[in-house]
């Protein structure tokens, strides 16, 4: 999660309450998620994890409760930082993945999640993080990636963000950055998250300021949007609100 999701400058307070709110998914609906980092990783508790973009914190806490691990989450914005639940075991502190505030060697794996497309230079941010982190340590990236965001919930029901995410990195290319600086490619999957119980929960969290993808698009097209989002919570209001993101394993 990344500040620059909500501002391309400093977000305010009330923006990154509106982060947390509408973007954060919740634990119980991380469940794939949390199976395909244990199996990627051996991360455990007594190891740090360097939690790069944090956002608000939604997945330092996660990665604490899940693994005990110890998280830096680094995060820049510090009305963002300021929401970063920092209870036993999670620290939150200024940085940029280009300059992150740890020792060579410091940290036991790195965890960037929907940040990989807002970083102004991907062989900086790899460099850094060869320094950052012991040899052999995975850098886990959650990302939506051009080409196979077909199953993004925003995508599903608002077609034009589509054009955003076309803009993204590629997966080769952040993988040819990595490989620069000995990171190899272990591993892609697709993983559902479940943001809301139903359809009609989703829209009624949306915050469309805090979404750049949704803020580009003009009033017409958040509207039809929103139209079609509706349509769906009253045609199938049982289903839940389920989305699809990419894993991408380095090491």
């Amino acid at each position: 999660m990344s500040t620059n999701e909500v501002s391309g400058r400093s977000a305010s307070d009330e923006a990154a309450r509106d982060y947390r709110a509408s973007r954060e998914i919740p634990l119980e609906g991380l469940a794939a998620w949390r199976e395909a980092i244990a199996e990627h990783t051996g991360w455990g508790p007594g190891m740090t994890v360097l939690d790069v973009g944090a956002g608000t914190g939604g997945f330092a806490r996660a990665l604490r409760a899940w693994f005990g691990v110890d998280v830096v989450a680094v995060e820049p914005d510090p009305a963002m930082r300021a929401l970063i639940p920092t209870d036993d075991g999670v620290v939150a502190v200024p940085g940029y993945a280009h300059d992150l505030p740890v020792t060579d060697g410091g940290a036991q794996g790195a965890w960037l999640g929907s940040v990989i497309h807002h970083l102004p230079d991907l062989n900086a941010a790899a460099a850094e993080l060869r320094r950052a982190l012991v040899p052999g340590a995975p850098v886990l990236i959650r990302n939506t990636f051009p080409g196979r965001a077909g199953e993004d919930l925003r995508i599903r029901f608002f077609p034009e963000t589509a054009e955003a995410v076309a803009g993204y990195p590629s997966v080769d290319e952040v993988g040819d950055a990595f490989a620069a600086h000995g990171f190899d490619r272990r591993a892609l999957i697709s993983l559902p998250q479940v943001s809301a119980p139903s359809l009609a929960a989703y829209a009624a969290g949306l915050r469309r300021a805090a979404d750049g993808k949704l803020r580009a698009l003009s009033d017409e097209q958040y509207a039809a949007g929103l139209d079609r989002l509706h349509a769906a919570a009253r045609e199938r209001p049982e289903e839940p609100a389920v989305s699809w993101m990419d894993l991408l394993v380095l090491d």
